[in-house]
């Protein structure tokens, strides 16, 4: 395969998802999809209606171009946080995360610059199982999840869950772990702090009790992959280690569990890339934008240019580390020869 750059965050929901809506409706039909003058809406149950969905989040000749001018080959599209549904009844959380896919998959077939990751019904842990076989068969490149596996609650160290990690180890699937939100807590109202810290705490807090239960090394088939450089884990790394040796063996060392994750490089400042490197190690890595969202980097190359890595771990953040991780489709391909594509973004 070409040494292509690679993007391994970001988000898309296709069209479909909305064309097709009315007439599979009744297969999730505690799902409410509004259509008004200020946009599409979802709404789940005992949730509040979300934001309209953005209409970057499917034009793919906007993402197309500005991918162009950001040296970018290819991505690894994930879904949107907002509509993956786990306040869904068990079964219609199936049927909706097999419908999300089946939009994903037919939205993208025709557009070999992207591999997109599937989502799946964690709100039970043997259909999320079940949709995540699914999934990788059919040639995803993994899958997207969020933070909160029963919606607005519950922990993914949850023994419910415990069958869908462990068809995630048999199948050596990428995971890619995204924040959701900081349920009930006031401070975050203003100052847009739900986007600046909220989501940040939410990643900490949720893989924390992942690397205290055990799960990074219990599944070790899978490769964790954290969005925004894994939050305040490098940093506060030695907290967790010193938290576990107080506990006199009741958790697991978080530090292992830690060695076995890997991030994106959606941090924005070259000093904290650096420092995420040298807590992660080398090839553990991997460029990510968090396309097509505000909070984004807008040119995700600039802060690995900037870092002080070798030409050899900047290749392995731009290129080589996704094409291990990931699954990417068998047609994939670029616009441009890649050896440019890499002068480019200085490698």
């Amino acid at each position: 395969m070409k040494n292509l750059i690679i993007d391994i965050h970001a988000h898309y929901l296709p069209k479909a998802l909305i064309e097709r809506f009315d007439a599979h409706a009744s297969a999730f039909s505690a799902v409410k999809l509004t259509r008004g003058d200020k946009g599409v809406t979802l709404q789940f149950p005992g949730g509040e209606v979300t934001r309209p969905i953005s209409p970057k989040l499917s034009d793919l000749n906007e993402r197309k171009a500005w991918m162009q001018q950001n040296g970018i080959d290819h991505q690894l599209v994930g879904g949107w946080l907002d509509s993956f549904g786990y306040e869904l009844p068990s079964d219609q959380g199936l049927a909706w995360s097999r419908f999300i896919n089946d939009c994903m998959w037919d939205g993208l077939t025709a557009e070999p610059r992207f591999t997109p990751l599937a989502t799946v019904p964690l709100q039970d842990g043997k259909l999320a199982a079940q949709v995540l076989e699914e999934a990788m068969q059919r040639g995803f490149g993994g899958i997207m999840i969020g933070t909160l596996p029963q919606g607005q609650g519950g922990n993914l160290d949850d023994a419910s869950l415990d069958a869908f990690w462990q068809k995630a180890h048999e199948l050596k699937a990428a995971v890619v772990l995204h924040p959701m939100f900081i349920c009930g807590e006031p401070r975050l109202a203003d100052y847009d702090l739900v986007n600046a810290v909220g989501r940040l705490a939410d990643t900490t807090i949720a893989v924390s009790r992942l690397l205290f239960s055990g799960h990074l090394l219990k599944y070790s088939g899978m490769k964790l992959v954290l969005c925004h450089g894994g939050a305040a884990l490098p940093f506060g790394l030695g907290r967790l280690v010193r938290n576990a040796a107080i506990a006199h063996g009741k958790y697991a060392d978080p530090r292992k569990g830690f060695e076995a994750m890997y991030f994106d490089s959606c941090v924005f400042d070259p000093e904290a890339l650096d420092f995420l490197i040298k807590k992660a190690g080398k090839g553990k890595v991997m460029l990510g934008s968090d396309m097509p969202f505000p909070i984004g980097d807008p040119a995700p190359g600039k802060v690995v240019a900037d870092s002080t890595q070798d030409e050899a771990e900047r290749g392995a953040m731009l290129t080589m580390t996704a094409q291990k991780v990931f699954s990417l489709r068998r047609d994939v391909c670029c616009d441009r020869i890649a050896d440019e594509t890499l002068a480019k973004a200085g490698v």
